[in-house]
């Protein structure tokens, strides 16, 4: 199956590995960026330097009308992976749940219009594992998360109510427009530059000696490379509106992924640390520092998920963590984004 697919924020992570593997299957992509000039000799020569006629990219950003229109026009699906990643902590939490609400809708509606019949939304599993106190707990599908619990910071509560507002607008004026919704895990894997996502920068702080110590955070990692194909799989394959599908594999700490990094890179790891970074030390930073206060809540915390549905639905499967984490740690270096 091939036809028409429009894929917001073509020049993120998870939005360019799927734009590559939906032109190797020979899907015709549109792609939305802000700024067209400045974004597309570079995201074309990441790609291969595609046809005009298989690639093409529209301006158009979240919180305006322009430009959608235009982007949608022709699509026959849509995958919907922009939302406000922030830099750093924002002075407000609407500064991320604004535009990743209205975005979504915004998205909705034009992809709507047009007459898509799929609308695939990349979600968070963010949006399923706050607010479970206990600190080990294994997630599905049916889980949500509680967004007025104290864990549920910006971010979280951004990707939490996008995804509650597409599904409650589908239901009430999607008309035959089918929703499906990937919620990825931490995604790592390799980098084709040196611009690359925030969930990269844990592993180049930890290879680049920036991170001393290894604070007891942990994450359900998944490959870039496999949760774009379960993007794939989530346009492709019929009967699935309504379905949420939980994209994450192995739950590891950052010591954890610095003791993978040592054994898959050896010299080049050797900055990587070996220590675990006492908590009372957190708690510290944590009066100084707006980001690390945003994260004193998850110390401790093990958040397994259940990927089962995806793999016994979809077929998905997924490579070993140890690849991922080496693929990224060598990528990363090979682009001189880590000096070894």
């Amino acid at each position: 199956m091939a036809g028409t697919v429009l894929v917001t924020g073509a020049t993120g992570y998870i939005a360019g590995e799927l734009i590559r593997q939906l032109l190797a299957k020979g899907w015709v992509v549109h792609g939305t960026v802000r700024n067209v000039a400045k974004s597309e000799a570079g995201l074309r020569a990441r790609l291969g330097n595609p046809g005009t006629d298989r690639f093409r990219l529209f301006a158009a950003e979240l919180m305006s009308d322009d430009g959608w229109a235009e982007a949608a026009q022709g699509c026959t699906h849509v995958a919907h992976v922009a939302s406000p990643i922030p830099a750093q902590a924002p002075k407000h939490e609407d500064e991320l749940i604004i535009p990743a609400r209205e975005g979504t809708l915004r998205a909705l509606r034009f992809a709507r219009d047009a007459g898509v019949t799929r609308f695939v939304q990349t979600s968070s599993t963010a949006a399923v594992v706050y607010g479970v106190d206990r600190g080990e707990y294994t997630f599905d599908e049916s889980r949500w998360t509680d967004i007025n619990h104290p864990d549920a910071y910006p971010y979280v509560k951004s990707k939490t109510l996008a995804e509650r507002a597409a599904r409650d607008w589908v239901a009430a004026e999607g008309g035959d427009m089918e929703f499906v919704s990937v919620n990825p895990g931490m995604v790592l894997g390799p980098v084709d530059s040196s611009d690359f996502s925030a969930s990269v920068e844990l592993v180049s702080q930890l290879l680049s000696g920036a991170m001393p110590m290894a604070p007891n955070l942990g994450f359900p990692i998944v490959d870039v490379r496999d949760i774009a194909a379960l993007h794939v799989l989530a346009l492709e394959t019929p009967g699935l509106a309504g379905e949420r599908f939980l994209g994450a594999g192995q739950f590891l700490t950052a010591l954890e992924i610095a003791g993978v990094l040592r054994a898959r890179l050896g010299e080049q790891a050797r900055k990587t640390p070996t220590r675990p970074m006492p908590d009372w030390v957190v708690n510290i930073l944590a009066l100084f520092n707006p980001e690390v206060r945003g994260i004193k809540t998850e110390i401790g915390k093990v958040r397994h998920i259940d990927a089962s549905h995806a793999k016994d639905r979809l077929g998905w499967t997924i490579r070993a963590v140890e690849d991922t984490i080496a693929d990224c740690g060598t990528s990363l270096i090979r682009h001189g984004v880590v000096k070894v």
